[in-house]
Formats: structure tokens, sequence, C-alpha cells
């Protein structure tokens, strides 16, 4: 029988289905699906409380003392060089999980009132389910590069919600001044991945955590340098969570529909994770 932990990869993948149905019937027809607001927002909102239903499950196993639960396939081959894709589930994982789902579906219901009366009801709600399913996947990665990807899209879906209302010059610009700031963030966080790939060869976590630490301890890798590696890593954080310096984008960013405020700062608190 299936435990909770085995069904864990669907948690960030309902809402990304319930979001890529929505976007797709939205881009081919988009006056009928526009119309079609509460059963829209149903399926949408049920997809998130789907995945809290099966974070909490995960979390009550964890509690009982299941041990980690780790899924990985092959994505890439070349030589000795294999790049995994795939899920993990540890305690703090399954916490995390139950934190940003609660939220998520939370900020959902929350809006389906206050943005009852938009006309980009429907459009809106496609965004919050692929914000939410994004911020999922990053929960449950098992490596940096996977970590990366869902990082991201993260930074999508803010610069979409933020610029929610592309028509005021203000949105736009708010948009535009968190993609920016936000790359600056990435392009570290990007730097850093590949240095610590370069010190340790590996891009898990445990890997690479082992190998920096045999690399510093057998003087192949500077302390210093290592130090510097992690503050690139940390850069990533700084800016998705709007830490001094690249602070300046999250006041603009009240630009966008007020409820995404809320799932903002649940990115934030992943982010500090």
């Amino acid at each position: 029988m299936a435990t909770a932990a085995d069904l864990a990869w669907l948690i960030p993948v309902l809402p990304l289905v319930g979001a890529a149905v929505v976007g797709l019937g939205l881009i081919g027809f988009s006056r009928t699906v526009s119309r079609l607001r509460r059963p829209a927002a149903l399926l949408l909102i049920s997809t998130v409380g789907a995945s809290t239903v099966l974070s909490l499950a995960t979390l009550w196993e964890q509690i009982n003392g299941a041990l980690p639960h780790e899924q990985l396939f092959d994505w890439a081959n070349a030589g000795t060089f294999h790049l995994q894709m795939g899920y993990c589930v540890d305690p703090l994982t399954a916490v995390m999980l139950v934190v940003v789902c609660g939220i998520a579906l939370l900020v959902m219901v929350y809006s389906h009132g206050y943005m009852a009366h938009d006309q980009g009801y429907v459009r809106f709600f496609t965004y919050l389910a692929l914000f939410s399913s994004s911020m999922l996947g990053l929960v449950v990665s098992p490596n940096l590069l996977e970590i990366y990807v869902f990082w991201e899209l993260v930074g999508m879906c803010s610069y979409l919600l933020v610029g929610f209302w592309y028509e005021r010059t203000g949105a736009a610009h708010a948009a535009q001044k968190a993609f920016v700031v936000n790359r600056v963030g990435d392009f570290g966080l990007l730097l850093g991945i590949l240095g610590l790939f370069w010190a340790s060869g590996q891009l898990d976590f445990q890997g690479v955590a082992t190998g920096v630490e045999a690399a510093v301890t057998q003087g192949e890798l500077a302390r210093s340098a290592a130090v510097l590696l992690c503050l690139l890593v940390f850069m990533g954080p700084m800016a998705k969570s709007a830490q001094f310096p690249l602070h300046v984008w999250l006041p603009d960013a009240m630009e966008g529909p007020t409820p995404i405020s809320a799932l903002i700062h649940a990115a934030t608190m992943v982010a500090a994770g």
C-alpha cells in the first residue's frame, strides 16, 4: 500500500495540472473560460486543497517516525556524470509543505471574494495555482539544480502577479523592478551553484556538503572561497525575500492585488528556509 511519502510528488503536480488546464483554456478560448469563474476557481482551489491534505498526511507520517523518503530518476548521463531529478521528503520538508499549502489555500479562498468583480479573476487564480506549485516544487527538490529550476518559476510568478494589472504604468514598472532585482540575486545563486558543483562534483545537498568539506580539509579549496560560494548562494534568498540591499522591489510589489502579498511572504518563508 502506498504511503503519503510515496504520493508526495503529487503535491506540486496537482496545482500545476490545474493551472495548465485553465491556462491553456484561457489561451485557446479566452472569452468562454473567463466567464467560467466559479468552476475555474473551484478546480484550482480543489487542487491546492488536495495538496494540503497530502501534505498533512506526509507530516503525520514523519511525526510518527517514518524514515526520510527520496525518489530519484536519471535525467541525464554523460560519462561518469549522472544528473538525477525527483523529490525527497523529510521532517523539515513535511513541515514546510504544510506551511506553504496552508497559506496558499487560505489566500486562494480569500481571493475568491476579494477578486470577485475583477475582469482578470480566472487569470489571477491561474497565476496563484502556478505560484503555489512552484513553491511546493522548491520545497521537495532533492538537489541544487532542481532548486534553481523552481526558483526561477517562483520569480516568474512573482513578476506575473506584481504586474497583474499591467495596464497601469505603476504596476508594469513594479513588475519590471521586481524582475531585475531578482535577476541580480538569481545570478549570484547560479554562480554559487556552479561553484559548489566545481568544488564538490555533486549537486545533491549531502554530496555538496561532504565534497566541499573534504576539499577544504585537503587544501584543494580555500576557506575564503568556500565562504564566498555560500554568500553567492545566499544572494538568491536575499533578493527573493527582499533583504538589504536587494529589498528595493518589495514596496512597489504592492501595485499587485493585495492577496498576493500574503503569498509572496509565504515564498519568503520558503526562501529563508
